[in-house]
């Protein structure tokens, strides 16, 4: 599971930005996926991947927080290696500038199936990450009309009921991804201001729970 994507291209320059996230960190530990169970620290992982480094004061602007709960939400965050302080970003040393280290992040229910304690935290991030999911699609839904009509028309959102092997199911999962992917270097060209947003692309294909 990836909660955010990508932050962005590399420096202009054509070297690695050491302030953009780099590939894809792993959350084993259940102490980790616990520290990350948190709405507040979900949103605040996913503006430092897809905005770059923030002071808790700019954080607390967009998730409407203290920047002293911020900061302590950071330093979770910090303590189980998903942000870092990146002091060469600020000129004020007043101010405590954070990244992410990763793009996004992953873990394996089917690899956790034999410890318990994993299951319950891999089974708690995953209800906070549902209930983030489910609120940044109804944030959209009450502003869809805002938006105009191009953007309107361009939103996408469907469901498909399938019968397919486990096997068969993963071989989904992964040629949808690919798809994804293939726009990443388009993603990566473009620049505020040239008519590009933000967007939000989720794909989600697990078995039918019932009713």
């Amino acid at each position: 599971m990836t909660p955010t994507p990508s932050a962005g291209p590399d420096a202009a320059d054509g070297g690695p930005d050491p302030s953009r996230p780099r590939g894809a960190g792993r959350l084993d530990d259940p102490a980790h996926m616990r520290a990350l169970a948190h709405p507040t620290r979900l949103r605040i992982l996913g503006l430092l991947r897809t905005g770059g480094p923030h002071t808790a004061a700019m954080l607390g602007d967009q998730v409407d927080e203290a920047p002293g709960t911020i900061s302590y939400h950071c330093t979770r965050l910090a303590a189980v290696g998903l942000i870092e302080p990146a002091p060469e970003v600020g000129t004020d040393r007043r101010e405590r500038w954070w990244r992410a280290v990763h793009e996004s992040s992953s873990w394996d229910l089917a690899a956790a199936l034999d410890d318990p304690e994993r299951v319950l935290a891999a089974t708690a991030l995953n209800h906070v990450i549902a209930g983030v999911y489910a609120a940044r699609w109804e944030a959209f839904v009450e502003r869809a009309a805002s938006f105009g009509p191009a953007w309107a028309a361009a939103s996408a959102s469907t469901d498909t009921v399938l019968r397919l092997t486990a096997d068969e199911l993963v071989s989904l999962g992964a040629e949808v991804q690919a798809v994804v992917e293939r726009w990443r270097p388009r993603s990566d060209a473009h620049d505020a201001g040239d008519g590009s947003e933000q967007v939000f692309v989720l794909n989600q294909a697990y078995r039918w729970p019932g009713a």
